[in-house]
C-alpha cells in the first residue's frame, strides 16, 4: 500500500499543513500491515514511477494541494484503478487535491468545496451493510471539520452523513450543497474501487478505535475481503 501524505501548493497559492499527518501515516501503515499489505510511505510522488503506481494494490491519499503527479503517473493510476488492480483509499483532505487533474475527481468521487464549520456533531450511519460502518453507533458523536462537496458521483454509495439540523447556515460559506452532507462513501467504476472518509482532521481521530475500524473496513472492502 502506497501511503501519500504530501502537502503541495494550490495553483493559486500555498496549502495549509495538517499537523496530524505523521500520526495518520503511522495509523495507515498499521492498518496496511493488519490487512497483509506492505506499507510504503511516499513523501514526494515525483519519486514514484508509473510502474510503481500501477503495481501497487492500494493507493492511500491524505493529500492537499496540487499533488505533483505527472501525466504518465496519472494515466497509470487511472488505468490500474479502472482495471481493479489499484484500490483508492481517500482520507479527509484528499478531495482537496489535484484540482487540475480532471480524472482525479471521478476517482475520488467528489471535490472538496469548503468547510464552514469545525464543531461537535452527530453522524448518521446511512448504510450499515458495509464493513466500514457496521460497528458504529448511530448516531456517532464526533468532532471535526465539516466538509462541503461538489460533483459527488451519482453512483456513490453514501455510508455516513451529517445528521440533520446541526450547523449554522448563516456563517460565511454556510449552505446546503446539492449532494447534502455526505461524510463517507464508496464507489466503483468498471473494476475500480474507491473508499473515502472526510473525517480525520484532529489527532483524536487517530487514537479512536471506532475511526480506525472505519478505515480498516474501507480497506477490507477495497480488497474485496468484506
Amino acid at each position: 500500500m502506497l501511503i501519500v501524505t504530501q502537502v503541495a501548493p494550490y495553483a493559486d497559492g500555498p496549502a495549509g499543513v495538517h499537523g496530524v499527518l505523521g500520526q495518520a501515516t503511522t495509523g495507515l501503515a498499521q492498518l496496511a500491515e493488519l490487512a497483509g499489505l506492505s506499507p510504503v510511505v511516499v513523501h514526494d510522488v515525483r519519486d514514484l514511477s508509473p510502474h510503481q503506481l500501477s503495481a501497487a494494490r492500494v493507493l492511500s491519499l491524505f493529500t492537499i494541494g496540487e499533488t505533483p503527479f505527472t501525466a504518465p503517473q496519472q494515466e497509470a493510476a487511472l488505468a490500474a484503478w479502472r482495471a481493479g488492480d489499484l484500490g483508492i483509499l481517500g482520507v479527509h483532505s484528499a478531495t482537496d487535491a489535484c484540482h487540475t487533474w480532471p480524472g482525479y475527481g471521478d476517482m475520488l468521487g467528489a471535490r472538496f468545496d469548503g468547510h464552514p464549520w469545525t464543531q461537535d456533531f452527530a453522524i448518521e450511519v446511512v448504510d450499515r451493510d458495509h464493513p466500514a460502518t457496521g460497528h458504529l453507533p448511530d448516531p456517532w458523536p464526533w468532532h471535526d471539520e465539516i466538509y462541503l462537496f461538489s460533483a459527488l458521483r451519482p453512483d456513490a454509495r453514501v455510508l455516513l452523513r451529517l445528521a440533520a439540523d446541526q450547523v449554522d447556515l448563516t456563517v460565511s460559506g454556510g449552505r446546503v450543497p446539492d449532494c447534502g452532507f455526505p461524510l463517507a462513501w464508496c464507489h466503483q467504476e468498471e473494476e475500480g474501487r474507491t473508499f473515502y472518509s472526510a473525517l480525520g482532521h484532529f489527532p483524536g481521530a487517530w487514537e479512536t478505535p471506532d475511526y480506525l475500524r472505519h478505515l480498516a473496513g474501507g480497506l477490507a472492502w477495497l480488497e474485496g475481503r468484506a
